[in-house]
């Protein structure tokens, strides 16, 4: 299978004010680019898309009759892309993603809350997607928005080049309505090989899925390297398992964006193990800090026991929705 590089040659000071804001930890695209909408994905693959978060500043997600508007710009226009560059015409607006791990827990990046501060200036929102084909959602409801409360537990070393973990685990103002948290793997991490899909706003665009992903290194220390198709804003996403629907890790760094062909910014094709791969924390540096889930629905805080395996049918029947969900 063919793949995808995508490296930005200008510094996130060169680009307009608001499309550098979503450059930060910039990713690349390996493989054809199998990112889909929400519309588009299979039934379980929207249904985990719905527990997965945009996150905005809070001067950008403001009061409006029915909810809240959500201060986007054009994909294309922003980023200078080229006319071919895929949802080019859609509109981007949140700075990194993250996943709900408990009723009211987000799992994140660590780079994209540095601070209280930080928290307390960006908006949590669920929802932001396409939810028909030609949509462009520009507003978020009530229920789908939320504040930071606190910082449970966060991990990054500052150090320049430095690598390893890299988390935040945020408590929201109240519990999420309507989304169900998703389950993170509590057993052994995974092996070189193992399929991977990941789920996010990729350059702060509406929800993709993206599948097609192997790891191609489980060994450093608190991270494992993989083949995903991921932008900047996609900090923050939620790395899955194809056989078990797991959380496996946290999307936290990776290659950069784009080239530059005739004066606009594509996409740069490389083999299929070119690149660095994509750095994802391992769920296990803060799994001990997100409650399990009981049988009834209630949280039960749990030292992180191992998990039993998923039964074969439930894995298989998995396997076969993200087959062909990724489909073209």
């Amino acid at each position: 299978m063919k793949k995808l590089l995508i490296a930005l040659l200008l510094p996130a000071s060169a680009l307009p004010a608001a499309a550098a804001q979503k450059t930060a930890g910039d990713k690349v695209i390996y493989g054809v680019d199998d990112r889909l909408d929400y519309f588009q994905a299979a039934p379980d693959m929207r249904k985990l898309a719905d527990s997965v978060v945009s996150l905005w500043r809070a001067s950008e997600v403001t009061p409006a009759a029915g909810g809240f508007r959500l201060s986007t710009e054009n994909y294309g226009e922003s980023m200078g892309l080229c006319q071919d560059e895929p949802f080019r015409e859609q509109p981007i607006g949140a700075f990194c993603s993250g996943s709900l791990v408990g009723p009211d827990l987000v799992m994140t990046a660590g780079h994209c809350i540095r601070s209280e501060e930080d928290c307390s200036g960006t908006k949590f929102v669920f929802g932001f997607a396409l939810k028909s084909a030609g949509d462009a959602p520009s507003g978020a409801a009530s229920r789908d928005v939320y504040s930071c409360k606190t910082i449970v537990k966060r991990y990054l070393n500052e150090s320049y080049g430095a690598l390893g973990p890299d988390f935040a685990l945020v408590r929201l103002d109240r519990p999420a309505e309507g989304r169900q948290p998703l389950g993170i793997n509590r057993g052994a991490g995974p092996a070189k090989g193992d399929p991977m899909f990941v789920v996010g706003h990729p350059s702060g665009l509406p929800v993709k899925v993206a599948g097609g992903a192997t790891v191609r290194d489980p060994s450093p220390d608190g991270y494992f390297v993989a083949n995903l198709d991921t932008y900047g804003g996609n900090s923050g996403s939620p790395v899955f398992s194809a056989r078990t629907g797991q959380i496996e890790g946290i999307l936290v760094r990776g290659e950069n964006d784009f080239v530059y062909r005739d004066g606009c910014r594509v996409s740069n094709v490389v083999p299929s193990d070119g690149g660095r791969g994509e750095d994802v924390t391992k769920v296990s540096a803060l799994a001990g800090a997100i409650p399990a889930a009981a049988a009834n629905g209630e949280v039960v805080p749990l030292p992180a026991p191992a998990v039993a395996p998923e039964e074969p049918e439930r894995a298989q029947a998995l396997l076969r929705t993200l087959s062909g969900a990724m489909s073209k």
